[in-house]
């Protein structure tokens, strides 16, 4: 499991493909350049969100990463120690909770930080980073500006070509 393809990768591709159809049809109508360029970031951004929510990416994800946390824990048997995604909002910090002694939750902060989508690993419930959602619709909006600039290199080249008239 990967946090590149199990969370940002849908995103950034349907950024991709809304970037590319909108700076295809943007580049070729002056006019409406700004509005189509507008719907196509608010597209983006709402897309972004379906994939968060209704359409389980982030509850794919959070089960994912959990699951491979245990794992982790079963593996040093430490079966009292339990492994959470930050919630409220969710976020890809880890928080750790259960008995252990100091050499125990700095070991374990450390092989729980290294596990694939987990940003960090904590063994208190402070302040967490920025909240999932707000990472896959940062890795949409980069798709959706890749999509703008695949566009705009292809609108340079026809506009290339189209001087040659033999």
């Amino acid at each position: 499991m990967n946090a590149l393809w199990s969370y940002f990768w849908p995103a950034f591709a349907a950024g991709l493909l809304i970037g590319a159809v909108a700076g295809l049809i943007a580049f070729r109508r002056r006019k409406k350049r700004n509005v189509v360029l507008a719907a196509g970031f608010v597209a983006t951004l709402a897309l972004a969100a379906l994939w968060h929510g209704p359409l389980g990416g982030a509850d794919r994800f959070t089960v994912l990463v959990e699951r491979t946390a245990r794992q982790v824990l079963d593996v040093y048997e430490m079966p009292k120690v339990t492994a959470r995604l930050h919630h409220g909002p969710l976020s890809r910090r880890l928080v750790l909770a259960g008995p252990a002694d100091a050499f125990q939750t700095a070991e374990l902060v450390r092989l729980m930080s290294a596990v694939p989508g987990v940003s960090r690993a904590q063994w208190s419930a402070s302040p967490a980073g920025p909240p999932l959602i707000l990472e896959g619709a940062g890795a949409a909006l980069m798709g959706f500006l890749l999509g703008l600039l695949l566009a705009y290199l292809v609108e340079l080249r026809r506009r290339y070509n189209a001087q040659w008239n033999w």
